[in-house]
């Protein structure tokens, strides 16, 4: 069975297609017309997928080996994300299944995230085995699942107020680096101090204000961001400058230890042995090498996908929507789904099969 999956919820334009569960191409093309603005404009994002959305998925079939009269299920990312951003693809998609008489699957992109484990590339395939603990962690969204083999999950912590994600490029931004600045703190960070200033770590039992931080899952990064402010605002811009590394890699720590920390106690107060990291932060090497370290301290199992597929991508479009298929679901030839923009309103706890 070959599935065409479509991805476009932010600013990767993306289309991949999966060959008897496995990756036969990923295509991503990620947008460069933000970065002087600090963060993706919607506008101009959804602009740049209708540019680009034929050309794509017509190099993702190619590089398949396949012609489109050889795709059997066509699904897409309904939401969550920009809504013009999500409606790109997801028109598309449904009309390109509608063209070819065949069944779409429409597909929830934070639950993709979590199960980007399960993506087959041959010698690199891990997926967790039995109930895991899923970390997912991207620009907009910072949450803990409990994720059981049937597909069904519980959502049992979340952020309060900013991601993870959006931490690294709100105080990078405050470093005067350019959008997106998560990947150049990871960059910094790799020469800095990790300890050269400790900045607050909310609700962990490095918390001032927390007593009873065990058994809470949720987060909240907005302290640090406010924190990183007064500190900058206290020093000069020589003294900024000339430990941009060091700052980096504190910002780093106090953003890698919270999501550690609340990883590794959500699994042991739970007794369940595998864990896994997804979403855009997933990549951070900081974030790799701690929960490694301390999922192997405490005999966990840690599955993170390939750095390809932590960041946006259409194979984990596709390969959820084989999960489905896999698991029981059967394919419609309804063309009538909407978007939506967040992932509280369609969330339901199960992957839909139905």
């Amino acid at each position: 069975m070959n599935i065409l999956g479509i991805e476009t919820s932010c600013d990767e334009t993306s289309a991949a297609v999966i060959g008897g569960g496995r990756v036969l191409s990923n295509v991503v093309s990620s947008q460069r017309c933000h970065t002087g603005f600090g963060g993706v404009v919607p506008e101009l994002a959804s602009r740049e997928h209708e540019r680009l959305i034929v050309a794509i998925a017509d190099a993702a079939v190619t590089e398949a080996n396949i012609t489109k009269n050889e795709l059997d299920i066509i699904a897409a990312t309904a939401g969550p994300g920009l809504i013009g951003a999500v409606m790109v693809g997801l028109s598309f998609a449904q009309g390109l299944a509608y063209a070819l008489d065949r069944p779409f699957v429409p597909v929830n992109h934070v639950e993709a995230h979590i199960f980007s484990p399960f993506i087959d590339e041959g010698a690199e395939a891990n997926p967790p085995e039995g109930p895991f603990v899923s970390l997912t962690v991207s620009g907009g969204h910072t949450l803990l699942a409990v994720v059981q083999p049937d597909l069904s999950y519980e959502i049992i912590g979340r952020t309060l107020d900013d991601a993870a994600g959006e931490a690294f490029d709100k105080t990078g931004k405050m470093l005067g680096l350019d959008y997106p600045a998560g990947p150049e703190i990871d960059r910094l960070a790799f020469s800095g101090d990790p300890f050269f200033h400790e900045f607050p770590r909310a609700l962990t039992s490095h918390s001032q204000t927390s007593r009873n931080y065990r058994g809470n899952a949720d987060f909240s990064f907005s302290g640090l961001k406010t924190s990183v402010l007064t500190y900058l605002q206290k020093h000069p811009a020589s003294f900024v400058e000339n430990h941009l590394p060091d700052i980096a890699a504190s910002i780093q720590r106090a953003i890698v230890s919270v999501l550690v920390e609340k990883t590794v106690d959500a699994a042991a107060s739970r007794k369940i042995r595998s864990v896994s990291v997804a979403g855009g932060v997933s990549a951070n090497s900081a974030l790799r090498k701690t929960m490694k370290s301390a999922c192997d301290e405490q005999g966990l199992t840690l599955h993170i996908p390939a750095a390809r597929y932590s960041t946006d991508n259409a194979a984990m479009i596709a390969t959820l929507a084989g999960l489905k298929l896999s698991r029981g679901m059967k394919p419609e030839h309804r063309y009538d789904t909407s978007p939506y923009a967040s992932f509280e309103a369609a969330a339901s706890g199960k992957v839909r099969l139905k």
